[in-house]
């Protein structure tokens, strides 16, 4: 996700879309996701290499946010 003092013209313009639909009171930042399957069970450590990965491949940290989250 953009991080909060980085302008997101794309959010921006998805809100006013929902506003022109009546849908009032939302305010929506856009991102990107990323959905990794793994081999076998999910440990810490496998944890840790994702948020690795995402910190040094997959986000551009100098602008984005980024969380890992195991389903």
């Amino acid at each position: 996700m953009p991080k909060p003092e980085i302008l997101d013209p794309q959010g921006k313009a998805i809100t006013g879309a929902l506003e022109g639909l009546g849908f009032t009171g939302m305010s929506v930042r856009q991102g990107k996701r990323f959905e990794i399957e793994i081999d076998g069970d999910v440990t810490d450590e496998v944890l840790a290499q994702i948020r690795d990965a995402a910190e040094r491949l997959l986000a551009n940290t100098v602008v984005e946010s980024f969380e890992v989250v195991a389903e």
